[in-house]
């Protein structure tokens, strides 16, 4: 489980140039924030920071946005960033159901979902990331060319998330059940800290690459 409260971080992530705090006035105009016009992606959930930074490294022709709800769960790449800056990731502290208050329309180039809270009881399903509520919701972010990547070890989400991508008007590009088995999808595959530690215990990790209908494949 995450760690909701920490004393201190909700001044820390205040205080970060890192962390941009007016993201609704950014709107449109992300691309100005990095004074570039690379692709923007972004990932929803990003945990301790460990993905997308270790990405935005590799990638610096892209810009990189990091998406958490909690503040203390936030607070580890904050700290991250402090001791080794890089210039193409911020963070923005909000629910993923404010998006559209963040984003406009097609302005984000590919949205990354990794080992999203599975919401288990029935009643709790238009909570997950992967539903097709929330499907709708980066289809209108997203360029109409732009993918969506999900990683998953949870079984049952993954084949939830499976069957809402087509009642969301997605295409599947690529699937795996086991992704570190499979070499074409594995290749250059960024592991979080979830899929470390799941995959030590010889869990296999389930993944996806989805755009929406008409759209481009990979």
């Amino acid at each position: 489980m995450r760690l909701r409260n920490i004393r201190g971080s909700e001044q820390v992530i205040e205080d970060s140039p890192y962390v941009i705090k007016s993201a609704t006035e950014q709107k449109g105009k992300w691309q100005q924030l990095f004074q570039n016009n690379n692709p923007i992606m972004i990932e929803i959930g990003m945990g301790k920071g460990n993905f997308i930074t270790t990405l935005a490294k590799e990638n610096p022709q892209n810009n990189y946005i990091g998406i958490e709800k909690y503040t203390s769960v936030l607070l580890r790449a904050v700290q991250k960033m402090e001791t080794d800056p890089v210039e193409n990731l911020r963070f923005i502290c909000i629910d993923a159901k404010l998006l559209g208050e963040v984003f406009a329309l097609h302005e984000v180039s590919k949205i990354y979902l990794n080992f999203s809270d599975p919401w288990p009881k029935d009643r709790h399903a238009r909570r997950r990331l992967p539903s097709k509520e929330f499907l709708k919701l980066y289809g209108e972010i997203l360029k109409t060319d732009g993918v969506l990547e999900f990683k998953t070890d949870n079984r049952g989400l993954f084949d939830f998330a499976v069957e809402e991508a087509p009642l969301a008007g997605w295409d599947i590009h690529k699937l795996t059940y086991d992704l570190h088995q499979d070499t074409e999808m594995n290749q250059g595959n960024i592991m979080t800290e979830y899929e470390e530690k799941f995959s030590a215990k010889g869990n296999p990790i389930c993944k996806y690459i989805i755009g929406q209908g008409n759209s481009k494949k990979e």
